[in-house]
C-alpha cells in the first residue's frame, strides 16, 4: 500500500532521481525557464524552492548546504548573486508552472517551469493593466477625435468665424465612421 508516501519517485532509483533533480535545478537557475513534464516540474518545485529560500541568507553555511544539493559552482554563483537579490522580499512561491499541452511522441503532459520574477512578459502585462484599460469604444472615439485634433491648430490661428466650418467637418467624420461599423 502507498499510505503516507508523498514523494513522486518518477520511475527512477533514488540516486538517479536526485541527480536528475539537481541537474534540472541548475538548468532552472541558469536559464530561468525550462520545459519538462508536469510530474517532473512538480517534483522540481519541491526540490528547488527550499534552496531558493536558503539563498536569501548569503552565508558560508547556506552556500555549503545549497552546494551539497546542486554541485555546480556557476549555478550557486548565479543563485546567490542575481536571484537572491530579486526574491529577497518574496515570502515564497518562487516558481510558476505553466502547462503547454501534450507531447507528440508519448502524449505526456508538458509545461514550463520558470522563476516568477524573471518573466518579463507577465511583469510588463501587469504594469500595463495598472495604467488604464482601453476599450473598443474608446478607440473609436479617438479615431473620431483625430481629425478635430488636426484641424484644431489651424482653427486656433484663424479668426473666430472659421471655427464653425471646422466643427461642421467633425460630425461628418463621425457619421462616416458609424456607417463603417
Amino acid at each position: 500500500m502507498r499510505h503516507g508516501k508523498k514523494i513522486n519517485h518518477l520511475g527512477r532509483t533514488t540516486p538517479h532521481r536526485k541527480a536528475m533533480l539537481a541537474n534540472m535545478a541548475c538548468s532552472l537557475i541558469l536559464h530561468k525557464r525550462i520545459t519538462t513534464t508536469v510530474a517532473k516540474a512538480k517534483a522540481l518545485r519541491t526540490y528547488v524552492e527550499p534552496l531558493l529560500t536558503k539563498s536569501k541568507d548569503d552565508s558560508t553555511n547556506s552556500r555549503r548546504v545549497v552546494f551539497s544539493y546542486l554541485q555546480d559552482k556557476d549555478a550557486i554563483t548565479t543563485l546567490f548573486r542575481e536571484i537572491a537579490v530579486k526574491i529577497a522580499d518574496r515570502p515564497g512561491g518562487y516558481t510558476r508552472i505553466i502547462k503547454t499541452g501534450n507531447r507528440i511522441g508519448d502524449n505526456a503532459d508538458m509545461c514550463f517551469i520558470e522563476l516568477v520574477d524573471y518573466n518579463e512578459l507577465m511583469l510588463s502585462s501587469k504594469a500595463g493593466k495598472t495604467e488604464k484599460a482601453t476599450t473598443r469604444r474608446g478607440r473609436a472615439k479617438k479615431k473620431a477625435d483625430e481629425p478635430a485634433a488636426v484641424a484644431a491648430p489651424v482653427v486656433a490661428d484663424a479668426p473666430a468665424e472659421e471655427v464653425t466650418p471646422a466643427e461642421e467637418i467633425t460630425p461628418a467624420t463621425e457619421e462616416s465612421s458609424s456607417t463603417e461599423e
